[in-house]
């Protein structure tokens, strides 16, 4: 679950990448991106390690074969879209990689299960989606500024970020430790343990630290927490060693484990499941709108084939709520 800075009052948008139409136009925007020379050198040092080691990497053969699912435009629900939202397009803010929910094929096109169901919202709604890929901890207060008429980016909905944001939930996820195969990892039993996580999570943010604090407070070693901007790299790490466990959503966890060619294996059971949701500005009309969206991708099964195409159906909903946190 990702965990941005919400509550710091960020009100820019900082730096935003290529920007890309993959709504029903299939059209893309250009974009520019800095440090190039120095990309190219990670990614060749990166194909080595991988090339010896083995490495989990999130790319166009990750993605589910054939064309993405469908829907229709419904009038009954595209009727009530706000003027702004329409014109010309929707846009979406996400952060990438965190497969299977978001990343970039071979192509450089962002892909996953929750773009693919915002695809399908914009068919309902017939509307093109562009997805701009931001930093993840920018994409709330871009909402909230109205760059991004919404975020679509893993956001788990809490009652903490309902303050500031709604939220149109569409699935649910907990958490889920990783182990190399063969190991034995418990997550509450961690003090002492080498922890990767990805930065500005939910897990990096809340649930390590809280763990951390048990450790101290009962007198034992400290966790030792390990940041990764990516999940490739947070996995890439467990493979080689460099840390004893990962702690991810359940879903991001289940296809690295996927990924992993029987390298990594799950680490105790999944808990503090937590619905996922569209982030959109406090009070905005759009809310409303897209929960039906939502709603008639269920109810129509349109929502199921999405998840079953993914291998994502064990956090499936079967109702769409706008602010539904408990905690």
């Amino acid at each position: 679950m990702k965990e941005a800075v919400r509550t710091h009052g960020r009100g820019h948008t900082g730096d935003t990448h290529p920007t890309e139409s993959t709504g029903h136009s299939g059209r893309k925007a250009s974009g520019t991106r800095r440090g190039r020379g120095i990309a190219a050198a990670c990614v060749s040092l990166f194909a080595v390690l991988c090339v010896t080691t083995g490495c989990v990497v999130n790319s166009e053969s990750t993605v589910p074969a054939g064309d993405r699912v469908r829907a229709e435009r419904v009038d009954s629900i595209a009727s009530q879209l706000p003027d702004w939202a329409s014109d010309p397009d929707l846009q979406i803010g996400v952060n990438v990689p965190y497969a299977p929910n978001e990343f970039r094929d071979d192509d450089g096109t962002i892909v996953g299960f929750g773009v693919e169901l915002v695809q399908a919202l914009g068919d309902v709604l017939g509307v093109q989606t562009v997805f701009n890929e931001a930093d993840f901890d920018r994409i709330i207060p871009a909402v909230q500024a109205r760059t991004f008429d919404l975020g679509s980016s893993s956001f788990t909905d809490t009652l903490e970020r309902e303050e500031t944001v709604d939220f149109v939930t569409y699935y649910n996820a907990g958490v889920q430790w990783a182990q190399r195969t063969g190991e034995h990892v418990d997550p509450d039993n961690a003090c002492g343990m080498r922890v990767a996580v990805q930065t500005n999570t939910v897990e990096d943010i809340e649930e390590i630290p809280a763990k951390n604090e048990a450790c101290v407070a009962a007198g034992l070693p400290p966790i030792d927490k390990v940041k990764y901007d990516s999940q490739d790299e947070a996995a890439n790490a467990l493979i080689l060693g460099r840390v004893d466990a990962l702690s991810a959503d359940s879903p991001v966890t289940a296809y690295v484990i996927a990924r992993s060619e029987d390298r990594l294996e799950a680490a105790g059971p999944l808990f503090d499941a937590a619905p996922y949701g569209f982030v959109v500005a406090k009070g905005s009309p759009l809310g409303p709108v897209l929960q039906q969206g939502v709603q008639y991708l269920i109810d129509t099964g349109v929502y199921a084939e999405i998840l079953e195409r993914w291998n994502m159906s064990v956090g499936a909903i079967t109702t769409s709520q706008i602010n539904a946190a408990t905690s």
